[in-house]
């Protein structure tokens, strides 16, 4: 049986719409023999003919009038299936796996992938909170497309643009010894009982390290998994913390806490954005990441441009 193809469809329905196959073949530049034998083949395939030819040209039977209702919706659907993935090609549609970190999940990516979805309403985003050591790891084995963490020694050849800077600071609660400070150097906290992160999180992490350098323990009375339940714990007097300032923003004149800068160097940390292949990834992630960037630096050229 002779394949149905769109060609012979489309031509089908042109030289019901002319009423002559000269005039269609005349509008669809091919020669009229080459016009006469989709006619036929389609006649073929649907064993019933189509089209009863006189001296002004043809008319359609019943079944050809059926088949060019039926005819046009297809032609019509396959035009819009064209359309739709050539938006996929250019960014306009598809779907974006992202594994964040939560200082980039509270601080950045709320107000940033809202005004990404007014411009690209049909890019779907696909939102994880991880760990920074697990989102490089997936970035990199593909569980990801874009990973969102703090700048890290990871051991994989990522590609990295810069995001956001976070500047930790330590809270309090309003009656502790050291709420009478302003600022403090990490150092001068440790005779006192922290309420922790996850114990795999950046910050956990940078806390362990700082303290070690320091030749002294980390006293981690209790951890938690959010920001908000560690000021919260603050606040119950369960001891001091480490969050990023932007973070605790939305407590300010409800958690009744103390905020501290804390003077180290590494209390000012770097995000950054992680893909594992520029040139691999979809328009659509590529469009986030240059959002993400731009919102970020607020800069005009193109993050994948300066990669290039």
């Amino acid at each position: 049986m002779t394949r149905l193809d769109p060609t012979s469809l489309r031509l089908f329905v042109r030289v019901a719409e002319m009423g002559t196959i000269t005039g269609a073949a005349e509008a669809e530049f091919i020669a009229i023999s080459a016009v006469s034998k989709r006619l036929s083949e389609l006649e073929a395939h649907f064993s019933t003919p189509l089209l009863r030819r006189n001296n002004r040209g043809v008319e359609l039977t019943p079944a050809g009038n059926a088949l060019l209702n039926l005819s046009r919706g297809v032609l019509h659907g396959l035009e819009d299936l064209d359309l739709q993935m050539q938006e996929y090609a250019s960014g306009a549609r598809g779907n974006i796996r992202v594994y964040a970190n939560m200082s980039a999940i509270t601080q950045y990516l709320p107000g940033e992938t809202q005004h990404f979805f007014a411009k690209y309403p049909d890019i779907g985003v696909h939102l994880e909170e991880k760990v920074s050591p697990i989102i490089t790891r997936e970035v990199m084995s593909n569980g990801a497309d874009i990973g969102i963490c703090a700048k890290l020694t990871h051991g994989y050849d990522l590609a990295e643009f810069p995001y956001h800077t976070d500047n930790l600071v330590l809270v309090t609660p309003l009656n502790h010894p050291l709420a009478r400070h302003e600022s403090i150097e990490f150092r001068e906290s440790l005779d006192h009982a922290y309420v922790g992160l996850h114990t795999s999180s950046a910050i956990n992490l940078e806390l362990l390290k700082a303290a070690s350098l320091a030749n002294r323990p980390l006293k981690l009375r209790i951890q938690v998994t959010s920001y908000d339940a560690l000021c919260m714990m603050v606040q119950a007097g369960l001891g001091i913390g480490v969050v990023p300032r932007g973070a605790i923003r939305q407590y300010v004149g409800g958690l009744q806490v103390k905020v501290l800068t804390i003077r180290d160097d590494w209390a000012r940390r770097e995000l950054s954005i992680y893909v594992k292949d520029v040139e691999r990834l979809s328009m659509a992630a590529r469009l986030f990441v240059d959002h993400l960037v731009l919102s970020a630096t607020g800069k005009e050229e193109s993050a994948l441009e300066r990669s290039a």
